[in-house]
């Protein structure tokens, strides 16, 4: 293919064009052998070639897409030759005439695979997976090369990057999408700038009220606590340079998402966290003295401040999965502050930059194993584990492998990598299924204990068998890793599998009492009743008398219909898209039957978002509900963004946390508020009090948010009260 830009673009996107691509070219760190650019040149000609005729919704050329995201893959991830070319590549074969057969023969076999795993499926059995079928297909490819998934999350930054020219729905769905799958994956792939922008602009399209909010406050206090970081620095650089020792230090503050989750996580508000502003020592040694210089930086630093024993963490003697290491301290400062202090070398401290690109750049053969290698091998045990759908593979996947870890040993001392929280019997089904499976008890650290009991890094546990044992669904209720939950739901289906020819012979029996054919349709209604989809479920539960003569004539003959349970019925503005004609596409019109969520609560006034389901009323969730990003990384097409716009005699329960000093009259200063001052109607209130200080919840009814906040002001002008926070249930 000739290499000039086509007549499509203009001569100022021309000039453009060239512009992002020379900048590419500079950011490029690697080998630039002239091959290597040769082949480069190549690909951004064939792709701007490719993409001509095509505009993004903004209406730029879609070229500045691929340059965008091959700019990211160099300069942010590192990486070099053949991921430039691939993220070049990228969409032509999805949104192009050209074929992978087109690329192999231009560019050979190894970027025609990476290509293969970018993209898309175009159509799957069940279209409500569709987003999970491409993500399972991303997460396929780890093992084969990981450059699929690491041009994938620059293609996903920059689509976040330019997010705001998509219709608000479309927004809940990539935001949503992105703070649910792909940030948690840079976090496991060790990209953390990547990783904090992705859940930033994913939190600012979800809930920009909150996002604005926190960058004003992070702006206004920026000066003064950068100031007071330089005034904690001088002495111990002043210590460092007496000893010695050449230490770069850095100021850096935590990501917009990270401050609201913990305020979240803590129930506090911005001013009552600290740690926002943080410091970060970065010495430069040989790998062999990493762990003692990062230490001796440690002590050096104790001698000019007073350290909290309590909250150091040492992830340099113990790693994490993902290949993260660095001391973390916690010290007080002249000045009364507390000061947190990451320690770590140059080389820890590109890895965290780098991520997966710097991992592979710095490892060693002789270097064993690492957490990351045993990630992939979870991987793998996943991608082979038994599954009912896609859908449940993505939620096992992001719940099991993108949490906090725990390391405990077996008995002959091998460490174990789990999520925090895992208990005995996900210990059991991390070793094999069949441990698993036939588990009846566990000794830790040489103490008998049961199958639920929760484990803490340092354990050593060893398991107690019994062929008599089989897999039993109560297990579910203390299982902590969808990994074993998975493992658990197989063993069971095979357990279960022996009851089959019973489950059938009784239930023949009962279809012909009744006088019915025993066929997949009648069959098929029973299971739906129960929510089960799988047959030998069913001739399981037939078996066991849980399923009885009652259940299946109750709903092959039915007597009488009885009326569904009453829905409230309000008036919304909804958000579908740039137009009214996106509003209609959805089959909305008018007023709307709708269930309001129990797991968040929303009331008039929230950031919502709506769910419609054929034949189902809308279901409202808060828009940073759990179960709702959960349900928009799966349902996308099924987004409807909401506003309230409420009858005024229609109340919604919402719920706060008070923490007040123990004073006579509280209890009746807060129900006089409520009752005579409000006219607000209590649902429940309970108290509970330590040592002078009271913990009270109060669950009310209120109309919007905007009487919610006035509660809010009125409880925290109480001389008593001390702080008043909502809870959000989810």
């Amino acid at each position: 293919m000739e290499h000039v830009l086509p007549d499509d673009y203009n001569k100022e996107e021309q000039e453009e064009i060239l512009r992002r691509y020379q900048h590419l070219l500079s950011v490029w760190k690697t080998r630039k052998e002239a091959q290597d650019l040769q082949m480069v040149e190549e690909a951004f000609y064939f792709a701007a070639n490719a993409h001509s005729k095509q505009r993004r919704r903004s209406g730029e050329p879609y070229i500045y897409h691929p340059i965008a995201v091959a700019t990211i893959a160099a300069d942010d991830i590192g990486l070099g030759r053949t991921s430039i070319v691939c993220a070049l590549l990228h969409d032509v074969v999805e949104d192009t005439e050209f074929t992978l057969e087109d690329i192999r023969q231009k560019f050979g076999e190894k970027v025609e695979v990476v290509i293969d795993g970018l993209t898309k499926l175009d159509k799957v059995d069940d279209a409500e997976s569709l987003q999970a079928e491409n993500f399972k297909k991303i997460i396929s490819t780890l093992n084969q090369d990981v450059r699929v998934v690491l041009i994938k999350l620059a293609d996903r930054l920059h689509n976040m990057r330019t997010l705001s020219s998509m219709p608000p729905h479309k927004q809940l769905k990539i935001a949503s999408e992105t703070s649910y799958i792909y940030a948690p994956l840079a976090y496991r792939l060790g990209l953390h700038a990547i990783k904090n922008e992705l859940e930033d602009l994913s939190l600012k399209y979800r809930d920009p009220a909150v996002y604005e909010s926190i960058k004003r406050q992070m702006d206004g206090i920026r000066e003064e606590k950068t100031e007071q970081l330089r005034r904690f620095l001088g002495p111990a650089e002043e210590a460092f340079k007496k000893r010695g020792i050449a230490v770069q230090s850095q100021i850096i503050e935590r990501s917009t998402y990270s401050i609201w989750k913990r305020m979240q996580k803590k129930q506090l508000t911005f001013e009552e966290l600290y740690g926002n502003f943080n410091v970060r020592l970065i010495t430069d040694c040989p790998r062999d003295m990493e762990k003692i210089e990062c230490w001796k930086v440690y002590a050096i630093l104790t001698d000019v401040y007073t350290p909290n024993a309590a909250r150091l963490k040492d992830w340099i003697s113990n790693p994490k999965m993902n290949g993260y290491e660095s001391i973390h301290a916690l010290f007080m400062s002249h000045e009364g502050n507390w000061v947190e202090v990451q320690i770590r070398s140059k080389r820890m401290n590109e890895i965290d930059e780098k991520g997966f690109a710097a991992y592979w750049q710095y490892r060693t053969d002789n270097q064993g194993e690492s957490g990351f290698d045993e990630w992939l091998k979870r991987i793998n045990d996943l991608l082979g584990s038994e599954s009912d759908s896609t859908i449940d593979f993505v939620d096992t996947f992001t719940n099991d492998l993108f949490s906090d870890e725990i390391k405990v040993f077996t008995p002959q001392g091998k460490a174990i990598t789990l999520p925090k929280h895992s208990t005995a019997l996900d210990f059991a089904y991390s070793i094999h299924s069949e441990i698993g499976n036939h588990s009846i008890a566990a000794h830790v650290n040489n103490q008998l204990v049961q199958l639920d009991h929760k484990l803490k890094t340092g354990d050593q546990v060893e398991i107690i068998t019994s062929e008599a044992q089989h897999p039993q669904e109560k297990w579910f209720e203390f299982l902590n890793t969808a990994f074993a939950k998975s493992k658990l739901k197989a063993g069971i289906k095979e357990y279960r599998r022996g009851f089959r020819e019973k489950g059938e012979e009784l239930f023949n029996d009962i279809m012909k009492k009744l006088g019915l054919e025993p066929s997949k349709a009648n069959r098929a209604k029973v299971m739906e009743s129960q929510r089960l989809t799988s047959a030998v479920d069913f001739f399981y539960l037939i078996s066991q008398g849980k399923i009885t003569e009652h259940h299946i004539t109750r709903i092959l003959k039915p007597q009488s219909s009885s009326s569904g349970s009453f829905l409230k019925r309000l008036t919304f503005g909804l958000i579908g898209g740039d137009s009214k004609e996106d509003i209609d596409a959805l089959g909305l019109s008018g007023d709307f039957d709708f269930n309001v969520a129990t797991c968040c609560n929303p009331i008039p006034g929230d950031e919502v978002v709506a769910f419609n389901f054929p034949g189902e009323p809308l279901q409202i969730h808060r828009s940073d509900c759990p179960k709702a990003i959960n349900m928009m990384s799966h349902f996308g097409n099924n987004i409807v963004k909401a506003k309230w716009q409420p009858k005024s005699e229609i109340a919604f329960l919402a719920t706060l946390k008070i923490t007040a000093i123990d004073n006579v009259g509280l209890l009746n200063k807060m129900t006089d508020l409520l009752s005579n001052q409000m006219k607000l109607n209590l649902h429940s209130l309970q108290m509970e009090s330590k040592q002078d200080i009271v913990e009270a919840a109060i669950s009310v009814y209120v109309h919007s948010t905007t009487e919610l906040n006035l509660l809010v002001e009125k409880l925290s002008k109480m001389k008593e009260v001390k702080k008043v926070v909502r809870v959000k249930l989810s």
